[in-house]
């Protein structure tokens, strides 16, 4: 079953969908990192298929460079990452490189397609700061290219993922837009609000995910089984070393994995602890991160910035936006979402252990992703953040393409 994933990002979607055996033809992402991130992980899907996962292993040891890592691959792996935006300028150039992988292929359909356009024009957030509520971003009208892939390569399923902002912008209209455009290209189509915890994500993250499937058919959108379990955020974190701010502790874990992060499929016996990478804290952020966690620790509250002492404030606002700081509860079931702002500062993601006063690592952020811990990232630190932040959870898109395989079959 071959696939195409749009606006690919770090490949989350994609990431699912391999896991329950599609086959990738195509990841398009215009973000250099983002592309890279995908070709690597390209890699290690090869290398692990072909029983070679010890090139990749010298590779996260830092044995191997990442040309010695692409060079143990053969090149048409690396050549279905397309570092491209989708615009009207490029698109034909696009299709042509698609074509020309399927051409290579003993199937030539495309049975799903599946992507996100970027977000952020779609953002409540955004909206509230924009006097024009997003009117004239560009990135509004991205559903009109994901449309034409639909036109060109007629899947049999489509999954289309995005925030919860999108069924409101342009009070409605804009959603009704993307609706109709896509009734007019042949595909019935279901949108719900799903929440990535119902998955087994440790993390409550609600998305739009639209399933559209070709008219005539049979197919429909799945009922969704809910993951039932009783483990706590501590259970994601409590096998990776101690850090202070700004230290990286890599290749060693401090305690075997446990049953959550087995069952989950985040680490198993053999993997490399890697970019466990935390982010530099001045001693004021760290004072405030004490109190936020010492009122969660006794309370299970979150600090309020009219709480935090005169001397430690750097805003005079106390009106507005008064969540600034927040603690990843590491004793109840889920993390609040991971959301690309993470890249900016590690405020909002204040690790609950009181004796390291500090924001989230890399590993950390991705595990509360579901990021299994041998996915490798590429990029400088902040562009990592930024990756992790905008990706669907590997585990919630396993689910989703585990059904529309059953379906397919």
């Amino acid at each position: 079953m071959n696939f195409i994933d749009l606006f690919a990002g770090a490949g989350g979607l994609s990431e699912g969908f391999v896991r329950q055996g599609f086959n990738p033809i195509a990841h398009i992402e215009m973000n250099k990192y983002a592309a890279t991130t995908l070709k690597t992980r390209a890699a290690f899907h090869y290398l692990k298929n072909e029983g070679q996962l010890s090139i990749y292993h010298r590779y996260l040891r830092k044995e191997i460079n990442r040309e010695d890592l692409y060079k143990s691959v053969p090149s048409e792996i690396l050549s279905n990452i397309i570092n491209k935006e989708i615009s009207d300028e490029s698109i034909e150039e696009i299709f042509q490189i698609i074509d020309d992988n399927l051409s290579n292929r003993e199937n030539t359909n495309v049975d799903v397609l599946v992507g996100g356009p970027p977000c952020q024009a779609y953002s409540l957030v955004g909206r509230a700061r924009d006097p024009y509520n997003k009117e004239h971003d560009p990135r509004n009208y991205l559903y009109k290219q994901y449309v034409k892939f639909l036109d060109k390569y007629k899947p049999k399923l489509f999954v289309f993922e995005n925030v919860p902002g999108i069924l409101t912008a342009g009070k409605g209209k804009l959603f009704d837009d993307v609706q109709r455009i896509m009734d007019e290209s042949g595909y019935e189509i279901k949108p719900k609000l799903l929440d990535a915890s119902h998955f087994g994500v440790l993390q409550k993250r609600r998305r739009v995910i639209l399933i559209g499937w070709k008219k005539g058919t049979n197919f429909h959108y799945p009922d969704f089984d809910k993951a039932q379990h009783d483990f706590t955020v501590s259970e994601l974190l409590n096998d990776l070393p101690s850090l202070i701010p700004g230290e990286t502790k890599d290749f060693e874990y401090c305690n075997k994995p446990n049953l959550f992060l087995k069952s989950f499929v985040i680490r198993d016996e053999k993997d490399i602890l890697v970019q466990h990478i935390s982010r530099p804290q001045n001693e004021r952020d760290r004072k405030i991160y004490k109190l936020a966690i010492e009122l969660w620790e006794k309370e299970n509250k979150r600090l309020k910035y009219t709480d935090v002492p005169e001397d430690l404030r750097t805003h005079k606002n106390l009106n507005a936006f008064l969540d600034r700081f927040k603690v990843v509860g590491g004793n109840i079931g889920f993390a609040h979402t991971v959301v690309a702002h993470i890249a900016k500062d590690g405020h909002y993601y204040i690790h609950p252990d009181i004796q390291q006063l500090r924001s989230l690592s890399v590993r950390e952020a991705a595990r509360i992703q579901s990021f299994p811990d041998n996915f490798f990232f590429e990029g400088p630190r902040t562009a990592i953040f930024t990756q992790i932040g905008n990706a669907v959870p590997p585990l919630m898109a396993e689910n989703i393409a585990k059904d529309l395989k059953a379906m397919l079959k």
